[in-house]
């Protein structure tokens, strides 16, 4: 089996040194980038399997790394960052961050957030069917079942959850699902999210108030998980 290759753009070399310890010791190919020029250049000529995005780079913003590199990379970066306000991590979300952590970060945590990232990428062009717990997606045929029998969904709840099953393990913010769901014009009427939100959760959980499908991550968005 081939090792994934993990980039880590970040310019402390602290940091660089005990991400690489950790990654090579759970058999990922490790390749380090010290600034953005160089980041986005070795993301380039190496296409890794996932990147490490610091947004403290000393020759620019990470967030504009960001979205730089999602006008053509198609896979995980998860950004670590000191900064832990809200508005910073929307701002992450929002330009195409697969997650957010935030340093000092756990290191078993970031293992496990990089190995759902990496399985979930290779997993959407291969399974048009997605399967958690007892609920089963059929992202081709338009259909849900719940425990083997079928679930009647409405054309925006389908979609609601479609969304979801695709970006599974992603934190996705109210503005993004707005945005895919409803249009550009809808970006505000977070009202319209939580009230489709609450109908769904009452069709596919087994307790809506404790819902182990669709997760709130608080002032951010959701998560399907």
């Amino acid at each position: 089996m081939n090792k994934a290759q993990v980039l880590i753009i970040d310019d402390e070399p602290q940091i660089r040194k005990l991400l690489q310890i950790n990654l090579e010791s759970n058999d990922y190919k490790v390749i380090q980038a010290i600034n953005a020029k160089e980041g986005t250049t070795l993301a380039a000529s190496h296409l890794p399997d996932a990147i490490l995005l610091d947004i403290g780079l000393p020759d620019k913003s990470g967030h504009d790394v960001l979205k730089e590199l999602k006008e053509w990379y198609n896979k995980p970066v998860i950004v670590l960052s000191v900064q832990d306000n809200e508005s910073d991590i929307i701002k992450a979300l929002d330009n195409g961050a697969t997650d957010y952590l935030t340093k000092p970060f756990r290191t078993g945590e970031l293992l496990a957030r990089l190995r759902s990232a990496i399985r979930r990428n290779q997993n959407i062009e291969t399974n048009a069917i997605v399967i958690s717990g007892d609920l089963e997606i059929d992202l081709v045929g338009r259909t849900i079942k719940k425990q083997k029998e079928f679930v009647k969904l409405t054309s925006t709840e389908y979609s609601l959850l479609a969304l979801f099953a695709r970006n599974e393990g992603r934190v996705l913010t109210h503005q993004y699902i707005l945005k895919e769901v409803w249009g550009v014009g809808y970006q505000k009427e977070t009202q319209y999210l939580r009230v489709f939100v609450g109908t769904l959760r009452k069709k596919i959980e087994d307790n809506p108030n404790n819902p182990q499908y669709i997760i709130t991550e608080s002032g951010v968005g959701y998560r399907f998980q």
